[in-house]
């Protein structure tokens, strides 16, 4: 994953994703580079996902703070977390949306607890 933030410029991010033995790169321009890169994943995977929560705190502290990030997408009526650490954010961001959306693709489905 590459992603560049310029003042003056369109945020862009490039990412190459290995989706069922198959490689796949796109470069998409968005509002932000958090933006760009989820734009950027979901050309290639096209989940159809709705992103419902992006949340950013801090593991620990300094200007080499480690961040985590989650991220709730919704499809189908079926919603999940993602999350992803990184000392990089938009890095951590890419990680939960895809943790996410493995989540989504990989999961049995739930039966409610009550059931």
């Amino acid at each position: 994953m590459r992603a560049h933030s310029e003042t003056g410029l369109l945020p862009v991010a490039q990412v190459r994703l290995n989706v069922g033995g198959k490689e796949f790169v796109t470069e998409v321009q968005g509002g932000g580079p958090v933006d760009a890169t989820f734009k950027a994943i979901e050309q290639i995977v096209q989940s159809g996902t709705e992103l419902q929560l992006y949340s950013v705190n801090n593991i620990t502290s300094g200007t080499d703070a480690q961040g985590e990030v989650t991220v709730r997408l919704s499809k189908g009526g079926r919603i999940v977390n993602g999350q992803g650490a990184d000392t990089d954010i938009v890095v951590a961001s890419a990680k939960a949306y895809l943790h996410a959306l493995n989540k989504l693709d990989n999961e049995a489905e739930r039966t409610h607890p009550q059931v």
